[in-house]
């Protein structure tokens, strides 16, 4: 890494991705933060449900899963560990996980490792917690109320404002982030809507999904949400690579940038989105308890873990961006 001043997008850009990049490092995301496919391996097995779902609808025995962001391939080992209890006998499952570092040892063999999604892919894209880390350009007024770009010394996060902002990075805020004012801020959420595109038109026949901290126009953060994560602890945002760089998603205007290869995509959230699924925090029956304690402890871990991945304000409140590609996908799998 330089001293040298950059805009946020490309700064960010190379300290995740970049050679010696966060996204490059032996441990993975795992060692930094926990996601949803962390916390419980009930998040795995709503995605097998997903994806059998998906399968389903689509009236085939032979279905791919790519995994967007895939890390070390968690959520695809759990997924594949997960389906013979929930796919019909038979079911054939082509899984591919998408990560720019390498494959790690040990690795299930069925899992194809890809530095690119694949093209023409029949079934279910999930993306979990990839779009946060698409890195975007910054935005904030200045005391005339024009938007400049925020530029960011590599070195130790230190900002300034750069040119203004202008062209399609302009439309964008004017269209799905508009100024607040004098000091407000903004991630320009373009970089994300144009990924989310390309990886919807992956597929050719099938359901993309993703999942991410997520805003709506209506409820913009007057700061933006720009952060780092390293160790399992928030940080000052300083893109040298030793930190995650993160922030939240416009899920609504992906959603529109994704919308021309299929049908109306549908926002809901995780606590939703999960119990259509069969993840629901309930917790067992006192009488389990007298009859079969074991399976009582069992039944309420699984409560316990549930609960989190549905909780109000945590894991719960997450988006679940959803796109049907093709005609025979015209409704939810089970969601």
């Amino acid at each position: 890494m330089t001293d040298e001043w950059r805009g946020w997008q490309e700064a960010a850009q190379a300290a995740l991705y970049g050679d010696g990049g966060f996204y490059r490092s032996p441990e993975g995301p795992a060692g930094h933060f926990r996601t949803s496919v962390h916390a419980s391996p009930l998040f795995a097995a709503a995605v097998a449900r997903l994806l059998a779902g998906t399968a389903r609808e689509l009236g085939t025995d032979r279905v791919d899963l790519v995994d967007l962001g895939a890390g070390r391939g968690e959520l695809l080992t759990g997924v594949l560990a997960a389906l013979p209890g929930i796919a019909p006998a038979g079911l054939a499952v082509r899984a591919y996980a998408v990560e720019i570092a390498a494959r790690p040892p040990g690795l299930d063999p069925r899992i194809e490792w890809c530095a690119e999604p694949p093209q023409g892919v029949r079934g279910l894209l999930f993306a979990n917690e990839w779009l946060d880390n698409v890195p975007t350009p910054v935005a904030e007024t200045d005391a005339d109320g024009v938007d400049r770009y925020v530029l960011v010394r590599t070195a130790d996060g230190t900002e300034r404002l750069g040119a203004p902002v202008t062209g399609a990075d302009a439309e964008w805020l004017r269209r799905w982030w508009p100024s607040a004012g004098p000091g407000s801020r903004a991630e320009i959420g373009r970089p994300r809507d144009e990924a989310w595109a390309r990886a919807v038109a992956t597929l050719s026949e099938g359901l993309a999904v993703a999942v991410d901290y997520a805003h709506v126009r209506e409820a913009r953060p007057l700061f933006g949400t720009l952060t780092g994560f390293r160790a399992g602890r928030e940080v000052r945002p300083v893109p040298d690579g030793s930190c995650d760089l993160t922030s939240h998603v416009a899920l609504d205007a992906c959603a529109a940038a994704g919308a021309g290869g299929g049908t109306e995509p549908e926002v809901v959230d995780q606590r939703e989105a999960l119990r259509g699924l069969g993840v629901s925090g309930e917790r067992p029956s006192l009488a389990l308890a007298s009859t079969d304690p074991a399976a009582y402890v069992r039944a309420l871990a699984s409560a316990g873990e549930a609960a989190e991945l549905t909780a109000r304000g945590g894991l719960g409140d997450f988006g679940w961006l959803m796109q049907r590609v093709g005609a025979s996908l015209s409704s939810p799998s089970g969601v």
